[in-house]
């Protein structure tokens, strides 16, 4: 049976935050559009017709999870792993570091059948470029330069990606590899949807992380130590949601299509993870967080309406 849990904190920051933009309102006549109702209001019943296995939604003032389902259960994470295998790279302070795309890195990406950003063996990149190369097409070879340059080698950037997650306390996580392929097992890179959205709200706090996971395409013009790439993002959401600003897609045969997502719409930040939404579709976890966001916007959204608030 699945768990899903409604948190009436929720429904609270949110009528405070309504309240506070209507009592600014009063002046145009639109006071008495405050949303009146139960504790939970119009929240109540959670988000309908949402196929994940797994998933959170947390508010992104606090990171505090408003709505789960499974939320404390772990399960494959996939591709969302490389947000923090950006989040380690980030923190070194290193963005301008040549890094040459070590020849192993093809072979591993074709060994697990991961995606690639087209890296060539030997082409040298700055770790910036390689982190959009790494989050927008999802590049496992991105994961697999970046992690050798600076873990040194990948066992030690695992451990440091390890170290990390409980530093900052990211419970039932685990990371064995820094793309998240199903490496040594299907299951052994896991952690939790309350888990995911933690991270997803320290790593949009990065704003060379925010910049990258905004970016719809990035191009990497032809120099003497590399080919020229064109990179896009495989986040739909970015094309698709109003107010989508992030973050990460996801997709393996054990974790299926995942989707972590961040928007901002009427001033209010959420943060949200779908995790094992499709088999097959990853259309199916874009459509899963655009039910939840709804759900939680619609509210906000038409009692801000007379005043022209999105």
């Amino acid at each position: 049976m699945r768990q899903t849990v409604r948190m009436p904190t929720f429904a609270r920051v949110l009528h405070t935050v309504v309240a506070g933009a209507l009592v600014v309102a009063a002046g145009h006549g639109v006071a008495g559009a405050a949303p009146s109702g139960s504790a939970e209001g119009p929240w109540a019943g959670g988000p309908e017709g949402v196929q994940a296995a797994g998933a959170a939604l947390a508010d992104g003032f606090t990171g505090t999870v408003v709505w789960g389902r499974e939320a404390h259960t772990p399960v494959p994470i996939a591709s969302i792993a490389k947000v923090m295998t950006a989040v380690v790279a980030i923190a070194t302070g290193d963005l301008e570091r040549p890094v040459t795309v070590p020849a192993e890195a093809g072979a591993y990406c074709a060994q697990h059948n991961g995606s690639t950003a087209g890296l060539t063996a030997g082409e040298v990149l700055t770790a910036r470029q390689l982190l959009y190369a790494l989050l927008l097409p999802s590049g496992c070879d991105a994961a697999y330069a970046i992690a050798e340059s600076f873990g040194p080698g990948q066992a030690g950037f695992l451990g440091r990606m390890n170290d990390t997650a409980r530093v900052m306390g990211l419970g039932a996580t685990q990371f064995t590899d820094p793309s998240g392929l199903p490496n040594p097992t299907d299951d052994s890179t896991h952690s939790t949807p309350a888990a995911l959205v933690a991270l997803g709200v320290r790593a949009m706090a990065l704003p060379a992380f925010r910049e990258i996971v905004a970016a719809r395409d990035h191009h990497v013009p032809a120099d003497h130590d590399n080919r020229e790439h064109h990179w896009e993002t495989t986040n739909k959401l970015l094309h698709e949601y109003p107010g989508a600003i992030g973050l990460k897609t996801g997709n393996t045969n054990a974790a299926g299509h995942c989707l972590l997502f961040e928007t901002v719409r009427a001033g209010i930040p959420l943060i949200g993870v779908v995790l094992h939404s499709s088999d097959t579709s990853s259309a199916v976890a874009r459509d899963d967080a655009t039910r939840i966001l709804n759900w939680a916007y619609d509210p906000v959204l038409s009692a801000l309406a007379p005043i022209g608030v999105r």
